[in-house]
């Protein structure tokens, strides 16, 4: 951030700064505001070295009492949240500065950069349009207990966004800056004063309506204005328009159907899911008619339209009038259906039909009359989101155990009285055949099997529902090293050939199996694995989609979305990606509208560059290199995580695990099953939450310590292999993040001392990894070649490391007293932790 380029940036965390530091000592007085300044400075010195510094900042926040720690935890956590608004505010404000500047080279991933780059590679343009207008991406969207920020919150960011926008108009008279500023304090005083705890466990309904939050406030006008955008790319580059109906993104959910685990998820709540997304889309194209109607005032029209209107003097008008009141009688018979659900059958609800054909009668008569200009206005949106959306939003998933359908069936065929669990699963299976007439098929997406290892996993789910295209989940190493094997098996059958109607749809999860091998080793698996499956849906004559089961966090297969999608094994995207955004990542990627367009631009050229310029396979002795590697790696990690006796009692003691488990921050428990103990029985992402908190990250890096090589063939893989070389560039960015003086602070304070050596060679191992990927990379440090993402993190640490040491001793007053009144402080640092580190879930 030191280049003239970012001085903006500079400025705007500067004065969010000072106006965070106002509000410090309006709010909380002076001596908040002198003791905030002074752990900064004893933060940064000890970041720089010091290690008296360090020691005293500890022995002061150690030293302060609940009532003072949490205000000053509070006040790191807020800072960080507003440098996150001024990061994210600052890359819309370069993308504008590319656009604005006329025959300055594209910004990298944007469409004219890819159109162009792949037109130069003799990708000619009816390629290339064909390509982009059969380009299908899904954004599955998923609630995941590591979202930590309420949704009041959320929109005041987002309204300190839209003001420091506001600041960016050169043309502000003086008056007006004074009052954008008045209005930053004022949000900022706002935020500062509203709890940021939740005090209840947030219901898989109000996940639902987070998510619906996301659809109104920032996707419905981004989706249009991206179209616009590929559109306009499109005539450049091929001389062509995009087609009306072409729709490169659309989105599902699994928030409300995902039941694995999770038994407050209910058939009821499933439907109540379905009825509150068609409930919004409804309200949101009666606003959108409402603004139409004042459009298109035209006294004429074309017959077919008149015909439709019916006699009147305004015939879009009367048209689009009839259409307003069939969407208003859907959304008053929607708020019935969820105030009063039903004994038996309901009529079932329109389908996309309703929406299109009036708008299309008005589209066509405007185009018959010339006056083409106006239906590329706003009705030209309106229509592309009801090609996108439909009447739903988002297509709801439905997703559970391979092991529950298996039990069912075998309670079902044995004619016994149902479990508890059987009858919930039998209930979700009359729900799917109900929904399908009642709510229309439009609402539902797929069913994803979750833990699937074998053909009848698949034939389980088709014997008890054939509405809902059938997904296996291969999560496991075992699953992932067999996942061609069933596909092949499945393909030979009759029964699954008839079912896929020439297309499959097959998942693969990066948590289980980063949880079970270690990151490094899990993403040569999880290559492989894509190279079976493509191979054995290319024997067979089929279609496939890969869903990508991605996190946040580096060890769930998080990281840069273009490098992720360009790192997959040729063949694997063709066209088609679905992809789960998770927990906090939808805010992040999806919440503000600049970042949301520049999110969906992304997908779509990356799709469109994996699809027409796939990377080459990799090279047989890479292979064999790699095969090596990722087991020794495999084998280290496991050494630690699953045959040290002693790992699982350290890692409940150095981490806030168990407080997680206990507060708040999501409606699905920390465990699959409460009844198993161990690793094993953990989700794999409040595993790697945990480690986050503490900064060690261990699931991210722990394997590369003894398992990974750096020698010249290694460091000729980094050079010329992309999958590798993202892969060991996300590790690098994940050592850069870690912080082993934190969590040698948590041990001292959390860890018996008969665990503390447990510790100490975790700390030994990261910088026996630190080094390795060093001496691959050539780097003198890390992040050498990333100037931009290293010095975020070092300006973030003296803000973070405060949080950690309050946090630290929070768990420690916690444990040793019982006092549950140190639940909220907790959930306190558990949000400036995750606002400081960012990819946490």
């Amino acid at each position: 951030m030191s280049d003239s380029s970012d001085k903006p940036l500079r400025d705007d965390i500067h004065l969010l700064g000072d106006l965070h530091g106002e509000t410090l000592k309006a709010q909380g007085g002076q001596q908040l505001y002198d003791l905030v300044e002074r752990v900064r400075a004893l933060a940064k010195s000890g970041r720089a070295g010091n290690a008296a510094d360090f020691d005293a900042l500890s022995q002061l926040l150690a030293a302060a009492p609940a009532g003072e720690a949490l205000p000053i935890a509070r006040a790191f956590a807020h800072f960080l949240n507003l440098a996150n608004i001024a990061e994210q505010h600052h890359r819309m404000r370069r993308r504008r500065e590319y656009q604005r500047r006329a025959g300055a080279k594209p910004q990298a991933g944007s469409f004219d950069e890819v159109f162009g780059r792949l037109r130069q590679t003799h990708i000619s343009a009816d390629q290339l349009y064909a390509a982009v207008t059969s380009l299908r991406v899904e954004l599955v969207l998923t609630a995941h207990p590591t979202e930590v920020v309420r949704r009041t919150l959320l929109q005041k960011h987002a309204r300190i966004d839209a003001l420091l926008a506001q600041r960016d108009h050169e043309d502000l008279t003086i008056p007006e800056r004074r009052a954008v500023l008045d209005d930053l304090r004022r949000e900022i005083t706002a935020t500062w004063e509203t709890d940021e705890v939740r005090h209840q466990r947030p219901t898989p309904i109000d996940e639902v309506k987070g998510a619906l939050f996301v659809f109104e406030q920032t996707l419905w006008e981004a989706v249009p204005q991206f179209l616009r955008a590929l559109d306009e790319a499109l005539v450049r580059h091929t001389g062509r328009s995009l087609p009306l109906d072409a729709v490169p993104i659309v989105f599902g959910s699994w928030i409300g159907g995902d039941r694995d685990g999770n038994s407050s998820v209910t058939a009821q709540v499933t439907r109540d899911a379905c009825l509150l997304s068609r409930w919004m889309a409804c309200d949101l194209y009666v606003r959108d008619l409402a603004g139409l109607r004042t459009d298109l005032s035209m006294a004429r029209g074309s017959e077919e339209l008149e015909t439709l209107a019916g006699c009147s003097f305004e015939p879009y008008r009367a048209l689009l009038k009839k259409l307003r009141d069939e969407l208003v009688r859907e959304r008053d018979a929607i708020e019935e259906l969820l105030a009063s659900p039903p004994d038996g059958p309901v009529p079932p609800l329109a389908g996309r039909d309703m929406l299109l054909e009036p708008l299309l009668v008005c589209w066509r008569s405007l185009h018959e009359s010339g006056t083409e200009l106006i239906a590329r206005g706003r009705l030209l949106d309106v229509i592309r989101r009801a090609y996108c959306f439909g009447v739903t939003l988002a297509r709801l998933d439905i997703r559970q155990e391979a092991s529950r359908h298996a039990a069912l069936l075998e309670a079902m065929d044995r004619g016994d009285s149902l479990s508890d669990e059987a009858q919930a699963d039998r209930d979700t299976f009359r729900l799917i055949s109900e929904m399908d007439g009642e709510l229309g098929s439009e609402s539902l997406g797929a069913y994803v099997i979750t833990m699937a290892s074998q053909p009848a996993d698949v034939l389980n789910v088709a014997k008890l529902q054939n509405t809902m295209r059938i997904v296996p989940l291969f999560e496991t190493i075992d699953a992932l090293r067999g996942a061609g094997d069933t596909m092949r098996r499945l393909l030979a059958g009759e029964q699954y050939r008839a079912l896929t109607r020439g297309h499959v749809e097959v998942m693969i999860g990066y948590s289980d199996s980063a949880k079970e091998a270690g990151r490094f080793s899990a993403a040569w698996e999880l290559y492989k694995a894509q190279e079976q499956i493509v191979a054995a849906c290319n024997e067979s004559g089929v279609q496939l989609t890969l869903f990508h089961g991605r996190g946040g966090s580096v060890g769930r297969g998080g990281g840069p979305t273009y490098l992720a999608i360009r790192s997959q094994p040729p063949g694997s995207v063709n066209g088609r990606l679905r992809v789960t955004v998770q927990g906090e990542m939808i805010q992040a990627e999806l919440g503000l509208p600049g970042i949301a367009l520049r999110t969906l631009e992304i997908y779509t050229t990356a799709t469109l560059d994996a699809t027409l310029a796939p990377p080459e396979s990799p090279r047989d002795p890479w292979r064999a290199l790699m095969d090596r590697m990722a087991a020794a790696a495999a084998k280290e990690y496991r050494k630690v995580v699953y045959e040290t006796p002693e790992f699982l009692d350290y890692y409940l003691a150095a981490t806030p695990q168990q407080e997680l488990a206990e507060i708040n921050i999501g409606s699905r428990p920390a465990r699959r099953d409460s009844s198993k103990k161990g690793v094993q029985s953990l989700r794999a992402i409040p595993w790697q939450f945990a480690w986050t908190q503490n900064r060690l990250l261990l699931p991210s890096w722990l394997g590369v310590d003894g398992g990974v090589e750096a020698g010249e063939d290694v460091q000729n893989m980094f050079d010329d292999w992309t999958f590798f070389r993202s892969t060991i560039e996300l590790i690098e960015m994940v050592l850069a993040k870690a912080a082993p003086q934190i969590a040698a602070h948590y041990d001292r304070l959390l860890v018996p001392d008969s665990l503390k050596p447990a510790g100490e060679d975790l700390r030994r191992r990261l910088a026996r990894a630190t080094d390795t990927i060093l001496r691959i990379t050539r780097h003198r440090h890390l992040l050498e070649n990333n100037p931009v993402l290293r010095r975020s993190i070092d300006v973030r640490n003296p803000y973070v490391d405060p949080i950690n040491i309050v946090q630290a001793e929070i768990l420690r007053r916690w444990r040793t007293t019982g006092d549950d009144s140190l639940r909220d402080a907790f959930v306190v640092t558990v949000n400036g932790i995750a606002a400081g580190m960012r990819n946490t879930g």
